[in-house]
């Protein structure tokens, strides 16, 4: 079995995309309009989070922010291989309606994670399982 990284390590990569993507829309729209009460750039920030964390986790196997900390996404079966891209964009979708990361299993997993088939682990851990 996997071991899963906790979830102040998840929240600390969170935490980096989200700053990435909040200085990604300011840079593009600047910092007048994303700070004007109303604006819907906020949901910008939301949509690149969730693109850019699929598109990496689908490429890469993670987001900027897990990549940056260390973390990387597999699949549970502890078998390397690419997580086919509905499932990395489905898994990000899960993410951002917030309460599917914070119903989790014993074992770490939460609905995101069960729906994708993947597991959160470290580099460390990713090393064990390229052996």
């Amino acid at each position: 079995m996997i071991e899963n990284v906790s979830w102040a390590r998840r929240m600390g990569a969170l935490l980096v995309d989200w700053i990435l993507c909040t200085l990604a829309v300011i840079i593009v729209v600047g910092f007048d309009s994303y700070t004007d009460p109303g604006s819907p750039t906020s949901y910008a920030v939301l949509v690149l989070f969730v693109v850019e964390s699929a598109l990496l986790t689908w490429l890469a196997g993670g987001s900027a922010g897990k990549l940056l900390t260390g973390l990387c996404v597999v699949p549970a079966d502890g078998h390397l291989r690419r997580l086919p891209w509905w499932k990395a964009f489905g898994r990000q979708i899960l993410i951002a309606l917030i309460i599917p990361p914070l119903v989790f299993r014993a074992d770490g997993r939460g609905l995101h994670d069960i729906f994708a088939g993947t597991s959160t682990v470290t580099f460390k851990t990713l090393r064990t399982l390229i052996k």
